[in-house]
């Protein structure tokens, strides 16, 4: 493969010849990406979605580059306190394989006209993406303030939450301007919008604008006062008064969603479910351009086990479950090094992993504690649980859930919450489990990506029917799925009767299968990876965005 040379950082630069189905340059924004635990600047399944992207696009020789941030502390380093509750450590991060694009441009913050951004260029054949370039204001002749912006990644403090979007935006739009230009510019979720107002001024056309929103969750949805994001210099530019109205909605706020599917020419919703939801969501707002569905997935190379996809593709159960064993006991000395607890492959292993935020509910299991530590001493059909996932560290709540559970499982032998779960521990976990379960409030989880990577290691979906599980399930063949409660019925309501609904399946069936009927679990697990493969892998999904959205 040719490598990159000092010439041809500045500008833009793939070490293949772009296929002719993907011709059209791409430039594609996100505020996290998750490539390698080596890179580890990224919260969780919106940097692994990007990831994934950026390492399809790679395969498929698409002619995209990817613009990041370089966060010096990353997301947080998952610790433990003296009592094994959460610690969040902030440590700062070096990575050498990144090299300086020469590219620095200036973007006005506040009353600050000339703050400087440096692009990192993240060469293809290191992680085997697209090219890619990290953005930082820790510069050089930039003042404190300045170079603390690209610090952490979602940094509670709102202004600076709003600086990060200007740098990535408009710092973002710069350095591909200075990489020639793009002609398609896509803002995965909200987050980089100063790219759309700076490019629309520059010339930029609509139809060279495309959007993907990724949640239903408010908090996702960013929305702040419109007077404010113009002092700023969220715009490009000082707007009028006439101008910022114009913008504006809700009584004078910017929705950063709502602007970006009125100046996208398409948007994308990621799953079919969750279109219908979007659709929903912002059908009262004029202007607003088309959101059709593009599901998630995820790059089957990077996260599938090669011994397990061997044994799948020739469907030969002995060597899948020997495999099936020494991937688990590998999980399983992760399990003993964090908690001292010895932990055996021959039982049933459930895992809950994913971000922790108050409606994914990791505690659903626990809500009627007489009916779950009856169902974790049965000892015909015995189980083993883990936990693992990053609350955002302000999220109070979200902490208090995860402390809870540490604090219950410390004395259960047969329960675990991990620490540190990025694309390793990850990677461990969809490997070595049995099944994935996925608990969330209904019409919440817009897709929901860890699943398809557990289905493609063998490990059985128990789901909630939400996100990209309609279009996956056949309940009781390839995974089991929930019956479906009212999403409208209070919170209470709703976790009761999931509850009671997965004690049911577990207990009846789920449980019972995986002892008395090997045979038909063994089906139900290969049923999984034959359903997931390839429709949910991001080759699929890096595809559709050229077919559907781009072109």
């Amino acid at each position: 493969m040719e490598t990159l040379t000092e010439s041809k950082y500045s500008t833009w630069y793939h070490p293949y010849k772009p296929a002719a189905a993907y011709n059209k340059k791409v430039a594609y924004f996100s505020m996290e990406f998750g490539i390698d635990q080596a890179f580890n600047i990224y919260s969780g399944g919106l940097g692994f979605l990007a990831g994934s992207h950026m390492r399809s696009g790679f395969e498929l020789k698409q002619n995209m580059i990817g613009i990041g941030m370089l966060w010096k502390y990353g997301y947080y380093d998952q610790a433990r306190n003296d009592d094994q509750t959460l610690r969040t450590d902030f440590n700062e991060k070096h990575f050498d394989f990144l090299e300086d694009s020469g590219i620095e441009v200036e973007v006005q913050l506040h009353d600050n006209p000339h703050v400087k951004v440096k692009a990192y260029v993240l060469k293809p054949e290191i992680f085997g993406t697209v090219p890619m370039y990290f953005l930082s204001t820790d510069v050089e002749g930039n003042d404190h303030l300045s170079r603390t912006i690209t610090n952490h990644l979602y940094d509670a403090n709102e202004v600076t939450r709003v600086s990060q979007s200007i740098v990535l935006g408009i710092g973002g739009a710069k350095v591909v301007e200075a990489l020639g230009g793009s002609e398609v510019y896509h803002l995965n979720e909200g987050h980089g919008l100063p790219a759309f107002y700076y490019l629309r001024d520059q010339g930029v056309k609509k139809n060279q604008m495309v959007f993907t929103t990724h949640t239903p969750e408010k908090a996702g949805n960013e929305e702040r006062d419109a007077r404010h994001l113009n002092r700023c210099g969220f715009f490009g530019r000082f707007l009028s008064e006439q101008e910022l109205q114009k913008e504006a909605v809700n009584g004078g706020m910017i929705n950063y969603t709502v602007s970006a599917l009125r100046m996208a020419k398409k948007a994308n919703a990621v799953s079919k479910l969750h279109a219908k939801v979007a659709k929903d969501m912002w059908k009262d707002y004029e202007g607003t351009c088309p959101i059709i569905p593009i599901t998630n997935a995820q790059n089957q190379n990077f996260w599938q086990d090669k011994t397990i996809k061997r044994t799948w593709e020739r469907k030969q159960e002995k060597a899948y479950k020997k495999r099936k064993l020494e991937v688990k006991q590998d999980f399983f000395n992760e399990v003993a090094k964090q908690t001292n607890k010895i932990f055996d492959p021959n039982v049933l292993t459930f895992v809950w992993a994913r971000r922790f935020a108050g409606y994914k509910r990791a505690d659903l299991l626990l809500h009627d504690l007489q009916r779950f530590e009856r169902l974790i001493s049965n000892e015909k059909y015995p189980v083993q649980i883990v936990w693992a996932g990053k609350p955002y560290p302000y999220d109070f709540y979200a902490i208090d859930i995860f402390n809870h559970l540490v604090n219950y499982t410390k004395q259960k032998s047969n329960l675990a919450v991990l620490v540190g779960y990025e694309i390793n521990l990850s990677r461990k976990m969809k490997y070595g489990s049995d099944v994935w379960l996925n608990t969330p409030r209904i019409t919440r989880e817009a897709s929901g990506t860890s699943g398809m990577t557990a289905a493609m290691n063998g490990s059985v979906n128990v789901s909630i029917n939400d996100g990209w599980i309609p279009e996956f399930q056949k309940n009781g063949k390839n995974c089991f799925v929930l019956p479906e409660v009212d999403y409208r019925l209070p919170h209470w309501d709703q976790d009761k009767m999931d509850a009671d609904n997965l004690y049911d399946l577990l207990e009846n069936k789920v449980i019972p299968m995986y002892y008395d009927a090997p045979e038909k679990w063994q089906e139900i697990v290969f049923n999984g990876m034959d359903d997931v493969i390839p429709d949910f892998t991001s080759r699929r999904m890096a595809e559709q965005y050229y077919k559907k959205l781009f072109k």
